[in-house]
C-alpha cells in the first residue's frame, strides 16, 4: 500500500506552538511527512496561494492527499481518526473520559493564559529569554497555570493520564515559556517539562534549523 502524501505548512522560524505541536503529533503516528515553510513577517500565509490551501490563512495546515484542514488541534484529531490504532501509536488517551480531557487541556492551553502567552512568547524557547519580570497579571496567570498543571500530573507521574498523549506536549510548552526563562517554577513541574521535552518527536522539532 503506497504512503500517504501528507504536507505540513509551518512557519519558516519553527517558533508556532501550534506548528509544533502538528509536527509531534506527526511524528507520534510515525507518517512520512513533507514540511513547507512560510515567512510570516512577510505574509506569505495571506498570500493568494496560501488561502486557496488554508480556510483560516493561519498555520499550520496539514494537507493529506487532497484534503486541507488547519488548526492544531483538529489537525491532531483528524490524524487521530484517520490512523487508528493498532496500526499506528495513539496520541490520545483511549478512554472517553481521558480523550475528553486530553482535549479540554488543548483547547484550555490555546484560549487562556494571555499575559504568559504575551510576555513569554515562544522566543524565550527557541532564540532567547526576555530580561523583562512578569507583571502581576502574569504572576496570577502562572499560579493558575501551576495549579492545574499539578493537579493535572498527580503524584508519581511522568505523564498527565499515565501513557503519553499530545496534551502533555501542549503542557510541557506552555510551562516550557516559563522554565527556559528562569522564571520561579515549582520542581514537579520542572522535572514534568523537562521529561515531556525529551522525547524524540519535540527534539526532532527543536533541531530544526531556524533564526530570527
Amino acid at each position: 500500500m503506497a504512503e500517504p502524501k501528507i504536507i505540513l505548512y509551518v512557519d519558516s522560524t519553527f517558533a508556532s506552538p501550534y506548528a509544533m505541536s502538528s509536527y509531534v503529533a506527526l511524528c507520534e503516528k510515525n507518517l512520512a511527512f513533507e514540511v513547507k515553510t512560510l515567512n510570516l513577517e512577510k505574509n506569505e500565509h495571506l498570500a493568494t496561494a496560501y488561502s486557496n490551501l488554508s480556510l483560516t490563512r493561519r498555520v499550520p495546515t496539514l494537507i493529506h492527499d487532497n484534503f486541507r484542514l488547519s488548526e492544531s488541534s483538529a489537525i491532531s484529531e483528524y490524524l487521530e481518526e484517520a490512523f487508528p490504532a493498532p496500526q499506528y501509536p495513539q496520541i490520545y488517551p483511549s478512554e472517553i473520559r481521558d480523550r475528553a480531557r486530553a482535549r479540554e487541556i488543548q483547547a484550555w492551553l490555546r484560549s487562556d493564559f494571555i499575559p504568559i502567552r504575551e510576555q513569554r512568547s515562544t522566543a524565550v524557547i527557541f532564540f532567547k529569554p526576555s530580561d523583562k519580570a512578569l507583571t502581576t497579571e502574569a504572576l496570577r496567570s502562572a499560579e493558575k497555570l501551576f495549579h492545574a498543571a499539578d493537579r493535572l500530573i498527580g503524584n508519581d507521574r511522568e505523564n498527565i493520564f499515565g501513557d503519553w498523549c499530545i496534551a502533555d506536549a501542549d503542557l510541557a510548552l506552555m510551562l516550557n515559556r516559563l522554565v527556559m526563562n528562569g522564571d520561579d517554577v515549582p520542581e514537579k513541574l520542572l522535572a514534568y517539562a523537562d521529561h515531556q521535552w525529551q522525547r524524540n518527536s519535540i527534539q526532532r522539532w527543536m533541531g530544526q534549523p531556524r533564526s530570527i
